[in-house]
């Protein structure tokens, strides 16, 4: 693991942009990184964003076709989780915290599980990973709800042009905003190709990875009716109350190995072509880095790396090189080791 920035105060994601990096800092605050020097600020809105345990600002995605626009997910002063609109200018771009405009505003009954991660996806539509409103055990009863924007996989369009935003297509959801419901709390997800990868963190015994093709529809990935692939609050058939097959994760670890998963990234740099394919995630608790493998084979890389301390999230740059976010202030880059 080499250290590519550190100093921030609690950073939960990284990603980069027409040739820049940017790290975001949960307290509300986004940075650029720069060779030398310390990292310009980008945007500052902390006083708008409650940072407490789960909550802060979670999640930024830069739009696609618009150079200067970009989006954030953040839970407000109310609890609220709100994803909004911000344009930048200058050199280097910075955005005006009086530039926002709010897109989408979902109310959360609990300080926790508020997903956080927002991502354009393969075919430019915005898409939300939303908590099932948090507590425990589902104590709302979102998890299976398709009439709720709460423990679920959202699609929507967004840009400077749609106001507030509009609906991708119908997924055969009572929300259409919805592509996939039974997610509990979905920290970190990513896209390879039209693949989605989704670390779903568990209850008290499973941690999941979930990956399924963009182009399916209708999904459902069992929370609370199952915890991974564990019976949970059932009835275990297979199969949801509307006859929905059940999505099993591609891989699962128990709570003797971690206590929350963190999502990552598949890696397509060019740098260590061997690792072309894995996707990388981590545990907050346990600090292993692991990737699953292009054949399905999960590989245990933390004798090489070391456990990292708190990780928060990943991220990949554009030349498809994977990084770690560590939530103890430091971003790093996985490099090949010498020796």
């Amino acid at each position: 693991m080499q250290s590519v920035a550190e100093g921030f105060e609690q950073p939960v994601f990284f990603t980069a942009w027409l040739g820049r990096s940017y790290v975001v800092d949960q307290p509300g605050r986004i940075w650029t990184l720069v060779e030398s020097g310390d990292p310009p600020l980008v945007l500052d809105i902390r006083d708008r964003v409650s940072f407490q345990g789960e909550q802060g600002l979670l999640g930024l995605a830069f739009h696609p076709e618009h150079a200067d626009v970009f989006y954030v997910n953040y839970t407000n002063r109310g609890g609220t989780t709100v994803v909004s609109e911000f344009t930048m200018a200058g050199e280097p771009p910075v955005a005006d915290p009086a530039s926002e405009r709010v897109v989408l505003e979902v109310p959360q009954p609990a300080g926790n599980h508020n997903g956080g991660m927002i991502a354009f996806g393969p075919r430019g539509d915005l898409w939300i990973g939303m908590g099932d409103g948090g507590a425990a055990n589902d104590r709302f009863g979102n998890g299976q709800r398709d009439d709720t924007l709460l423990g679920a996989m959202l699609r929507i369009e967004v840009g400077p042009d749609v106001r507030p935003y509009a609906v991708v297509e119908g997924l055969g959801f009572a929300a259409p905003e919805i592509w996939a419901i039974g997610l509990r709390n979905p920290w970190r997800f990513s896209f390879d190709g039209d693949q989605i990868w989704i670390g779903d963190v568990g209850q008290g015994d499973v941690e999941e990875i979930d990956s399924e093709s963009t182009a399916d529809r209708g999904l459902n990935f069992g929370w609370p009716i199952y915890e991974g692939t564990d019976c949970f609050a059932g009835p275990c058939d297979g199969v949801d109350q509307s006859g929905r097959e059940i999505r099993f994760p591609v891989y699962e670890y128990r709570h003797d190995e971690g206590c929350s998963v963190t999502g990552g990234y598949v890696h397509r740099g060019s740098a260590i072509p061997q690792l072309d394919g894995h996707y990388f995630f981590s545990d907050w608790c346990s600090g292993f880095l692991r990737s699953i493998g292009p054949d399905g084979v999960v590989h245990d890389w933390t004798e090489g790396t070391g456990t990292i301390t708190q990780v928060s999230s990943f991220g990949r740059d554009e030349a498809g090189e994977v990084y770690v976010v560590s939530a103890a202030g430091i971003v790093y880059r996985i490099v090949e080791g010498q020796g």
